[in-house]
C-alpha cells in the first residue's frame, strides 16, 4: 500500500503504540520531536492532533497497537522508515486522509521547512 494512503495514527478505535522489539533506530535528526495531544477519547474512538515541527523525527522506530485513520491539516512531506525497507518520502496536501493497518513498525520524519499537523 502506498504510504500516501499511510499517514501518522490519529484516529482509531483506541490506539496503542509500542516500541518495537528491535533495537531503535537512529532518528533523522537530533533536534525537535514529534508531538501530539488527545483531542477526543470515549469508549469507541481516540483523536489525536499530532505536530511535526521542521526536521522532526520520531525518537525511535515503533508499533501502532491498532489500525489508524490520518487526515492531513497542513500540507507538507513525511518520511516513512520501515525495518528492511528504503525510506519512502511522500509529499501530503490538506485534507488528505489515509488508512494503516496495525502492527506496522515504522519512523516518520518531516524532512521540510514547514511544521505538519496531521
Amino acid at each position: 500500500m502506498l504510504a500516501g494512503a499511510i499517514v501518522m495514527a490519529l484516529v482509531s478505535s483506541g490506539i496503542g503504540v509500542r516500541a518495537s522489539g528491535q533495537a531503535p533506530a537512529p532518528p533523522a535528526t537530533s533536534g525537535p520531536r514529534p508531538t501530539s495531544k488527545v483531542v477526543l477519547e470515549n469508549a469507541r474512538v481516540r483523536v489525536k492532533d499530532a505536530f511535526f515541527p521542521p526536521g522532526a523525527a520520531a525518537a525511535s522506530m515503533h508499533t501502532h497497537e491498532l489500525a489508524h485513520v490520518g487526515v492531513i491539516l497542513t500540507p507538507g512531506t513525511l518520511v516513512f522508515t520501515e525495518p528492511g525497507k528504503p525510506a519512502e518520502t511522500v509529499t501530503f496536501d490538506v485534507g488528505s486522509v489515509g488508512f494503516r493497518e496495525a502492527h506496522v513498525t515504522h519512523q516518520v520524519t518531516n524532512p521540510g521547512p514547514n511544521p505538519m499537523r496531521v
